[in-house]
């Protein structure tokens, strides 16, 4: 058993099946969680997405529809779980931005913190966004959990109300209450219409690639890092890490030093057409994480490297010839 528990704790998983919530399961079972996934259709697609050795079946999975709040409450009766990984949302590309569904996923989640913490739930672990952040504040980056939000779509509105509903709950119930803010994600069974994967067939197929400047700053970490990392902060129990906490890898890199290395990989650089689209207006220059919090204080003190993540990436996912 890990250092600072003696016992299996329950843990409930919401998301269970999605990009990030697929990379939780063997972290968390790793560290010796009794674990509850939960997903409207159990362990479907978690084939090509989940991190290598992952083993489905140590997790006790429900098929329960969170937009029903009889199933939620009657889960909840069921299993009694201490602590609560609410990792599902609506996140469709291209429209999960400024989705009316987000006011939706808005009030069932905050009816699920209060439904767990009436059901004796301890602790309550959600899935923030760099989106919560002001994006037009003054300085570029490191972006520290002390920055100001101001969230410029309904997604990162939805989101920011969310982390203070929670706060105030756990303060009104004396529950413990933690929430990673996330940034730029990639890594295998990610949605076809997102950066990496899109940029990835179109060089497969031999079709030209264009975009913008490439100029902007990101901080983009593999899935599989990161369900590492939150399950880290799921695991602090006996002396838990509060409030938010960004959950990234704090390297910065330029869209275009990213686009150019998957264009190496790939073997076809000169299919990338760097400057052929406009850049997106108000689009900020920097989106870096400060990780000081994950590193000192959750102990995460693992390097993701991009490098090696997108390489290892295009080699799993690479056609099979023949």
């Amino acid at each position: 058993m890990p250092p600072g528990r003696t016992m299996a704790e329950r843990l409930l998983l919401t998301g269970a099946s999605g990009f990030v919530g697929r990379q939780l399961l063997g972290p968390l079972a790793a560290r010796g969680f009794e674990l509850h996934a939960v997903a409207r259709r159990p362990g479907a697609g978690l084939g090509p997405g989940v991190d290598a050795g992952v083993d489905a079946g140590a997790a006790h999975w429900h098929a329960v529809d969170l937009r029903d709040e009889g199933m939620v409450r009657a889960l909840l009766r069921d299993i009694r779980p201490g602590l609560l990984l609410h990792a599902a949302w609506e996140v469709t590309p291209g429209r999960f931005w400024t989705a009316p569904e987000n006011a939706d996923w808005l009030r069932l989640s905050l009816a699920l913190g209060e439904q767990f913490v009436a059901q004796g739930g301890r602790r309550l672990l959600g899935l923030g966004s760099c989106a919560e952040y002001d994006w037009d504040g003054e300085g570029v980056s490191p972006w520290a959990e002390t920055r100001r939000l101001v969230p410029a779509t309904p997604y990162g509105q939805a989101k920011a109300a969310l982390a203070a509903g929670w706060a105030a709950l756990g303060e009104r119930q004396g529950v413990s209450v933690a929430w990673a803010r996330l940034f730029h994600l990639f890594g295998a069974g990610e949605a076809a219409a997102r950066l990496v994967p899109s940029v990835l067939r179109a060089l497969r197929r031999g079709e030209p690639v264009e975009i913008g400047s490439g100029r902007p700053v990101r901080d983009f970490t593999d899935t599989a890092a990161i369900g590492r990392a939150l399950a880290a902060l799921a695991a602090l129990a006996a002396s838990p890490v509060t409030g938010p906490v960004n959950v990234a890898s704090g390297a910065p890199v330029t869209i275009r030093a990213l686009v150019e290395r998957l264009g190496r990989l790939a073997g076809r650089p000169e299919l990338l057409r760097l400057g052929a689209l406009p850049d997106r207006p108000g689009e900020p220059p920097a989106m870096v994480a400060a990780v000081g919090r994950l590193r000192r204080e959750v102990g995460w003190t693992e390097r993701p490297c991009l490098a090696r993540d997108l390489a290892r990436l295009v080699a799993d996912e690479a056609p099979v010839a023949g």
